[in-house]
């Protein structure tokens, strides 16, 4: 998902940003006026407890106002992502924000901040309550405004700015040519995103050929349980000892096997953003592994790709594979390959839908030539990286 905290004092210009920001990258809007005064206008009961609250002089909880943004998000789930206006306005609701995304299973891609010089911003709002005859907006009102933007909001960009996600923007010039400022800097905090890739598929996919090519092609990391393995049990390591019983048979290895390889393969590569996984996780528990691995990361899993091969496609391409110098121990024999197949089937749904219910797992057709394979794979990967997902 692509989420943006769009930051400005009064009269940078939000609104006017907003609305084309959200037309060009089909974002979710999160107003939090706006949408209290929507809540109290409908009377529904956040709304009326909202309204009592204020009409005795009291601010609105954080608790209610997480409440109201949860329950828009909710209802708008066609979208790229959100854009947040306003929100966090404070370095707690800083944390709210955090934790709210982080049970999307996301998080903030970027807060965006238009800078524009005190001077400009009371002419503006001075001009403004002139055209529409706001008599309330007084140059006192609109100096104590600005100020309290100012209080309020230095502690939150403080916040932003250790995560490097925090990008001050020239709000001064033409509405194209701010918008095309702020286009720039989500591009360029896109390019910072970690892109993390669990490559799916039964045995005789192609997994193998498609990871190495898309972590070339993507520069990122390639970690294939798989190969790893059978490299140990070549140098005849202990790894390779303990796990040589269960790669004969085309079973799972122990998960404390694969994870130590995995573990080692993270930590010596260090100058990508990001990696293929192929042939983990096979198994929820491996899932929930690997999202603890990432997490040590700051990371996590941005998508799961699942190349879709017929059944009998897998074998035939299998039983090739046995006559050639790459063949597995398990190609060779009919039973072990239609084993491997029924436990992928068995073992996999429940890691499929695992990604699935976290919109994170997208179907890619596996067949045809190699190359035809592989730029559907990365198409995926473009849009995805695009979205900020």
């Amino acid at each position: 998902m692509l989420n943006i905290a769009l930051f400005g004092p009064p009269g940078a210009g939000k609104g006017t940003q907003s609305k084309k920001l959200i037309e060009k990258y089909n974002l979710t809007y999160v107003a939090t006026g706006d949408l209290l005064r929507k809540e109290i206008a409908e009377g529904t009961a956040l709304g009326i407890e909202a309204k009592n609250l204020i009409e005795k002089g009291r601010l609105v909880p954080d608790d209610m106002i997480l409440q109201i943004i949860e329950k828009h998000i909710n209802t708008n789930t066609n979208s790229n992502g959100i854009l947040f206006d306003g929100f966090p306005r404070t370095y707690i609701q800083a944390y709210i924000l955090e934790g709210l995304l982080m049970r999307m299973h996301t998080s903030l891609t970027c807060l965006l901040s238009l800078e524009v010089p005190r001077e400009e911003l009371i002419a503006r709002m001075l001009k403004r309550a002139e055209m529409e005859n706001r008599s309330d907006d007084t140059l006192e009102v609109i100096e104590y405004r600005l100020l309290e933007y100012e209080t309020k909001t230095t502690p939150v960009i403080e916040f932003y700015k250790e995560r490097n996600i925090y990008y001050p923007i020239n709000g001064v010039g033409k509405v194209d040519e701010v918008f095309e400022r702020l286009c720039q800097a989500i591009d360029n905090s896109l390019t910072k995103q970690w892109m993390n890739v669990v490559l799916l598929g039964p045995p005789g996919s192609g997994k193998g050929t498609q990871g190495e090519i898309i972590a070339k092609r993507h520069a990122l990391g390639y970690i294939p349980t798989g190969t790893l393995l059978r490299r140990e049990i070549k140098e005849g390591t202990d790894i390779g000892h303990r796990a040589k019983p269960y790669m004969e048979k085309g079973e799972i290895v122990p998960d404390e096997i694969a994870v130590k390889l995995i573990e080692r393969e993270l930590h010596l590569t260090s100058k990508v953003r990001g990696f293929v996984f192929k042939g983990f996780p096979r198994t929820m528990v491996q899932a929930y592994i690997l999202d603890g691995m990432l997490k040590k990361l700051n990371s996590s899993v941005t998508i799961a790709i699942e190349l879709k091969v017929p059944t009998l496609e897998c074998f035939k391409r299998l039983t090739m594979r046995a006559k050639t110098d790459k063949a597995r121990t398990y190609d060779k024999d009919p039973e072990l390959i239609i084993h491997r197949l029924e436990e992928y089937e068995q073992k996999t749904s429940l890691v499929k839908q695992y990604y699935k219910n976290q919109n994170k797992l997208i179907k890619v057709d596996g067949t045809g030539d190699v190359a035809e394979v592989s730029d559907r794979i990365s198409e995926v990967i473009d849009k995805v990286a695009r979205m900020g997902r």
